[in-house]
């Protein structure tokens, strides 16, 4: 079992401080440290993970982070740790906050209409981050703590989320002053530009998606009369800034750039997600018929979800099995064919499938959650925990991980690492009271001295957590 300390390493180093807090107003510190820039995104991060419009969606997360992390590779900080995620919402917008963590509405990957367009935004946002834009306006603030300023970045997220509502979650934050400031200057944003584009080329994309996908949001800017996306809002987009991102790119060669599978088949998920089943099925459906649209792989498998939505399973396993027969291999066919052939087989077959399955795509977070759960099924608690534990070291802040941990330990009626593994879970999902009630839970499941003296360890950290969040 990791102990407590190496989880909150990743999470919650903010919350361990004392009401000692360094005073960002004191002439020793002029700026944002990139140490102080990563615990205002991770407090940050515990706000937006329990808000219900966070896609807790493995394949659409990972797929983000495999994109940005290409173009990450490639930038000024090839070392500095980033977060992408998704967020649930039509909306046509991205934002990046303090630390590289970097947010995504399914709306703008929807209307991203190739996968350079959709890297031309991240590569953009990632440059707000190694240029340290947002530390900058919120070092700004020379009167704060460090302890308000991860108020102040979610504050900056309700409004660029919501504009209307920004005034109520600036007051909450004592931020009244950053009203004025929620909008990058057009130095900032001109410079994420500028950098962003080199991103795209160093990293094999075509340059030219950037401007383009400006010129259509200006198109839709002007077709909603003056309900401007919330792309245009966050991310002040003039004529100048687009003629200059232009000019730009036209001294650089043209490349055609193909789009992965994997950006098709996301598209294709979140397009099932977001209708009704019936209107899904009819959509995809209608993308395969005589007038048939799109890439015909994507448009079927999302049809297969959809068809699995509606319940209509025997024709969901037909549209598959056309699918799976012709499709190159990709982890999430691959995901989708493990669920698929659970619903019909059991037992060792299944787990068998999975096994070969994550040796050829090991790192794909939808099956190890598969696997874990096949094997829960199988009763073979002991494979859960050696598959998990492995897991756990390249990856220690995903909760569902723990979870699964947890039910594998229940089931070999061991439940002190149990609770303590429910324990690191609702830490990392920002539930310190859950995370001292599963640790007390942990204390008393037990009589092992050893373990109840790291238990109580742990404890001592847990509630000195918080109590520096009761005195923030």
């Amino acid at each position: 079992m990791k102990k407590l300390a190496t989880v909150l390493l990743s999470t919650l180093p903010l919350l361990a401080y004392a009401d000692g807090l360094p005073d960002l107003g004191d002439t020793s510190q002029e700026a944002v440290s990139p140490q102080q820039e990563r615990q205002i995104g991770r407090q940050s991060m515990f706000e937006i993970r329990a808000d219900k419009s966070y896609l807790d969606d493995p394949e659409v997360n990972d797929y983000l982070n495999q994109l940005g992390y290409r173009l990450v590779a490639n930038s000024n900080e090839p070392s500095q740790d980033f977060e992408f995620f998704a967020i649930n919402n039509a909306a046509i917008n991205a934002f990046a906050l303090p630390g590289g963590f970097i947010g995504v509405h399914s709306g703008l990957i929807l209307t991203a209409q190739t996968e350079s367009e959709l890297a031309s935004v991240l590569a953009h946002e990632i440059s707000h981050v190694t240029q340290h834009h947002l530390a900058r306006m919120i070092a700004g603030q020379k009167y704060d703590t460090l302890a308000s300023m991860a108020a102040v970045a979610v504050a900056i997220l309700a409004a660029r989320n919501n504009p209307q509502a920004s005034q109520a979650a600036l007051v909450g934050a004592q931020a009244g002053l950053m009203q004025r400031k929620l909008d990058f200057t057009r130095s900032y944003e001109k410079e994420a530009d500028r950098i962003g584009i080199e991103l795209l080329e160093r990293s094999g994309f075509d340059t030219r998606a950037m401007p383009a996908f400006f010129e259509r949001l200006q198109k839709a800017n002007s077709l909603q009369e003056g309900n401007a996306p919330s792309y245009l809002r966050t991310h002040p987009l003039t004529l100048d800034r687009i003629a200059d991102v232009d000019n730009r790119v036209q001294q650089l060669p043209y490349k055609l750039v193909a789009d992965s599978l994997s950006f098709r088949l996301v598209r294709a998920k979140l397009q099932a997600m977001e209708q009704s089943p019936a209107n899904a099925v009819a959509y995809f459906t209608s993308a395969l018929g005589p007038q048939r649209f799109g890439d015909p792989v994507a448009q079927r498998y999302g049809l297969v979800l959809s068809l699995l939505r509606q319940r209509k399973t025997d024709q969901a396993e037909l549209e598959f099995a056309t699918l799976y027969q012709h499709a190159p291999q990709n982890p999430m066919l691959e995901t989708l064919a493990g669920q698929m052939l659970s619903r019909k087989k059991s037992g060792k077959e299944v787990s068998a499938f999975y096994k070969k399955a994550l040796q050829r795509f090991p790192q794909h977070r939808a099956l190890v959650y598969d696997y874990a759960d096949q094997l829960l099924r199988e009763q073979n608690h002991a494979q859960v925990i050696k598959l998990l534990e492995e897991r756990i070291i390249g990856t220690p802040t995903d909760p569902r991980l723990y979870e699964l941990q947890a039910q594998a330990y229940t089931g070999m009626n061991q439940p002190q690492p149990a609770h303590r593994a429910l324990a690191y879970a609702a830490l990392l999902q920002g539930n310190l009271t859950g995370a001292i009630q599963q640790m007390e839970l942990a204390k008393l499941s037990g009589n092992d001295f050893y373990q109840i003296a790291a238990i109580e360890s742990e404890l001592k950290e847990l509630y000195e957590m918080a109590a520096a969040r009761k005195k923030k």
